[in-house]
């Protein structure tokens, strides 16, 4: 891309080196909030009119593009969140709550982002919980000799950035998914520096959950997305809860929507996700498959196949109540017969 792609930059006035913090939006992104906001600005998914079933569709399509985007095949959930921070901050609470007892051990690393480390610590307090970072060498390498000793039984998740934020360190994330998958432990892997720069597929990487801001990646402010193994999220409580992620609802119980609706609750930035599709399909033509050899291409290739596979299991004999784009069971009683808080 060039300066002249991006309206704020175009004239020269500025030289923007903040990219790590936030990206600047190209013009067919801007374009696509606009014209989301004009033609079908309606809340998702109840909205029975016309409006609202289109903002549905694009926002379900957004779900879909994402997911292609890192290659997440049928055993991945895509969890749209307020951005890599609110998804971090949504397993350390509730996959914490469903899986952790005092005593229990969280691993990170002392080269991490706040966001992948003050939950984990804080979290950890609360609970009774042993919160163990890896300490870092003076190389800016993290020790991972002194890693490898702190796995053990006890230890229930190890939580990592891809890219850190500080050294620009490329963390060997695979291998240490394989170490700790060896032992039975998740992996959490914070994508926000890396999600923008490099071809991402979380399949391959075999991580747990996956978190990723659109606002680092051309996308909106706002908006990113948890990438998670569906049969963990099955097995996690909501973190918040209102409207959109409910079943039923009695005055005695509720029954929660699936994932990932049981964890969308309220109103959800249905044109930031507009926006985060429009800048994914943006990275896919900036990026040279050349510049990223083999890796690219098989990511390129498995999201055709995913893509088809989902057409297939969408075709009109078929469930509609699929995964991530089939339509959501009704919410339960609303007191205010409203469509929903924000």
């Amino acid at each position: 891309m060039n300066r002249e792609d991006f309206p704020l930059l175009a004239d020269g006035k500025w030289a923007y080196l903040d990219n790590a913090a936030t990206t600047q939006r190209p013009q067919p992104v801007l374009d696509a909030l606009a014209e989301a906001a004009v033609t079908c600005n309606a809340n998702v998914p109840r909205s029975p009119h016309g409006l609202g079933r289109e903002m549905t569709r694009r926002f379900e399509e957004a779900r879909d593009k994402v997911g292609r985007f890192f290659g997440a095949s049928e055993h991945y959930t895509v969890v749209f969140t307020s951005g890599a921070t609110g998804a971090i901050n949504l397993v350390a609470h509730s996959y914490l709550e469903a899986f952790c007892q005092p005593g229990d051990r969280i691993l990170t690393l002392g080269s991490e982002h706040h966001s992948n480390f003050v939950p984990w610590q804080q979290l950890c307090k609360r609970q009774g919980l042993d919160f163990q970072v890896v300490p870092i060498l003076p190389s800016g390498q993290p020790d991972w000799a002194w890693f490898r000793q702190a796995l053990s039984p006890a230890t229930k998740l190890v939580a990592l950035a891809h890219v850190t934020n500080t050294f620009g360190v490329v963390n060997p994330v695979e291998e240490v998914i394989r170490l700790a998958h060896e032992r039975g432990i998740p992996v959490l892997v914070d994508g926000a520096q890396a999600a923008g720069h490099r071809p991402v597929d979380v399949e391959r990487l075999g991580c747990d959950f996956y978190c990723v801001s659109a606002h680092k990646m051309y996308g909106p402010t706002g908006i990113g997305a948890l990438l998670a193994r569906t049969q963990l999220l099955e097995r996690m409580p909501p973190l918040q809860f209102g409207g959109e992620m409910v079943e039923r609802v009695t005055v005695e119980d509720t029954r929660f929507q699936p994932p990932p609706y049981r964890f969308e609750a309220g109103t959800p930035h249905f044109l930031g996700a507009v926006g985060f599709a429009a800048a994914v399909a943006e990275k896919l033509a900036q990026l040279d498959p050349e510049a990223y050899g083999p890796a690219w291409e098989t990511l390129s290739n498995k999201a055709a196949r995913v893509k088809k596979r989902r057409a297939e299991k969408r075709s009109p004999h078929k469930n509609k109540g699929a995964r991530r784009a089939g339509k959501r069971k009704p919410d339960g009683p609303s007191n205010d017969g409203s469509q929903g808080n924000g």
